[in-house]
């Protein structure tokens, strides 16, 4: 596996790192295609965004240098950017000058089962609940331990992922994507002010919706809501779109709108 810290080939992290003591940091997996990172600048964006809620100071032209230079390097494959707050001593108080690690390792692209994007994949119905926690929602912080805990519900290859809801009940995501709903040529997708990962992916498809002339909103969804869509599907930023055929003993078809958003997906992936 590639791996740069701080810039450099590395391997080895500090055991005083804060992202290991308390994942206290942040992450990016961006698809890199001919050398180049797919989506950058929504991951950049991103990555910006929880860095300055976390008041972790980040120099964004050094580590977008770094990254243009890894990506190259890597070829083709998944780039992971980790951002931690660096060395600290024992106790939750940051330090007061934090001096962030920045962390990026490559790998082969997932090799996932074409049919999951021509016929759609079956989820799976997690019963860990996301904890609302409005001052981390829509990051992409290193906690992820109610993620951890959902995929380690099932082991059934025919469930591709799981469906996520949070404490109220609301559907939020999956447990690597997001997810939306078509209903009535709507597209919705969840209100991530309380929980769950405010995908890139996702914000681009709510934004080639727009140029596309497809009403879309941003909202809760309640479960019953979701049984009752015409059709529906997740989307991450490495394999774009995947509908939605089936959960548990609801199915639903695959239908136009999601066609065609995956082939816009595809092809910003593929670019």
């Amino acid at each position: 596996m590639l791996s740069w810290v701080d810039g450099r080939p590395a391997e080895l992290l500090s055991v005083k790192d804060r992202g290991l003591a308390y994942g206290d940091g942040v992450f990016e997996t961006i698809s890199v295609t001919a050398g180049q990172p797919t989506l950058l600048e929504r991951h950049l964006a991103r990555l910006g965004e929880g860095c300055m809620r976390l008041h972790m100071p980040l120099d964004m032209a050094l580590l977008k240098a770094e990254l243009l230079a890894f990506s190259r390097q890597l070829g083709d494959g998944v780039a992971k950017l980790i951002i931690t707050r660096g060395d600290g001593l024992r106790g939750y108080a940051p330090p007061a000058v934090a001096q962030p690690r920045r962390i990026v390792q490559g790998a082969a692209k997932p090799q996932y089962p074409a049919a999951n994007a021509e016929r759609g994949v079956r989820l799976f119905p997690c019963t860990t609940r996301l904890a609302e926690q409005p001052l981390l929602a829509g990051l992409k912080h290193l906690n992820r331990l109610e993620q951890v805990l959902a995929r380690a519900e099932w082991q059934d290859a025919e469930c591709a992922e799981g469906l996520m809801l949070d404490g109220s009940g609301r559907v939020i995501e999956g447990v690597y994507s997001n997810l939306f709903i078509v209903s009535a040529g709507q597209l919705v997708t969840a209100d991530l002010t309380r929980c769950g990962v405010a995908g890139v992916m996702r914000a681009e498809l709510l934004a080639q919706a727009a140029t596309h002339g497809v009403e879309s909103v941003v909202r809760d969804i309640r479960y019953p809501e979701l049984l009752a869509a015409d059709e529906v599907f997740l989307c991450n930023s490495v394999y774009g779109v995947w509908p939605v055929r089936a959960l548990q003993t609801h199915d639903w078809p695959v239908g136009p709108l999601t066609r065609k958003l995956q082939a816009i997906a595809r092809d910003l992936l593929d670019c």
